[in-house]
């Protein structure tokens, strides 16, 4: 086994000039760039369409400051 056989698709894609199938690696093709096949574009909207691309976040408060109180009067 050589060491052009020991590189992964993804590595082999890079080496060549090419970026990569971002799905699986393997060589990009022209027609469905960035993706080497028609299955790694639906794979990759699937992914978008179910959230798995979603950035985590903390929920926020909805509350308008309409609807808040008005701060306590101090006395001077």
């Amino acid at each position: 086994m050589t060491d052009d056989d020991a590189k992964s698709p993804r590595a082999k894609a890079a080496a060549n000039g090419r970026p990569p199938c971002p799905i699986c690696g393997a060589k990009m093709t022209p027609a469905f760039r960035p993706f080497c096949s028609a299955r790694c574009q639906d794979v990759d909207l699937h992914r978008w369409l179910s959230g798995g691309y979603a950035i985590p976040a903390r929920p926020e408060d909805d509350d308008d400051e309409a609807d808040r109180p008005p701060p306590p009067e101090t006395e001077s």
